[in-house]
């Protein structure tokens, strides 16, 4: 019997679906995007208003949209990577690059507690260490991706 003509339309189907979520994530990039520069502009008219808050001075403020900044790059790398696997193509860097801007984000963002106890520490010393093996891990795929002369998107 020829299995392989049931499975071509599951694989062509496959293939679509891939697409749409490559479509869907610019989707979601775009809204981001916009809804950063609103944020901004929210933010840059309320420094300016008396008696206003603080607004884009606050450093608050300002790690927040660079939290949402590098989440609209973790979502590029996820882009990528739906990209370059519906093109059959070596996903391993891009995910490795989507981790460490994930990683990132969390130690940008990370805010222990009013008083520094055991768990902020494991929380910080875990964020050093998978910030070190995945900048570790980046430079081992270049230098080999070099060395090889295969390159990869």
């Amino acid at each position: 019997m020829d299995y392989d003509r049931f499975v071509e339309p599951s694989q062509k189907a496959m293939h679509l679906a891939e697409i749409a979520a490559a479509y869907i994530l610019v989707g979601l990039f775009m809204i981001g995007v916009a809804d950063l520069l609103f944020r901004i502009g929210e933010a840059v008219y309320e420094s300016f208003q008396p008696g206003g808050t603080a607004g884009i001075a606050d450093p608050q403020v300002v790690v927040g949209f660079i939290d949402t900044a590098l989440l609209l790059f973790i979502i590029v790398e996820i882009y990528q990577t739906v990209v370059a696997y519906s093109r059959d193509e070596s996903v391993v860097r891009i995910v490795v690059i989507a981790a460490l801007i994930a990683v990132s984000r969390k130690i940008i963002s990370f805010r222990p507690g009013k008083t520094i106890g055991t768990d902020d520490l494991m929380f910080a010393g875990a964020f050093g260490i998978l910030l070190l093996v995945l900048t570790l891990a980046l430079y081992v795929l270049r230098t080999t991706e070099d060395t090889s002369g295969v390159s990869q998107p």
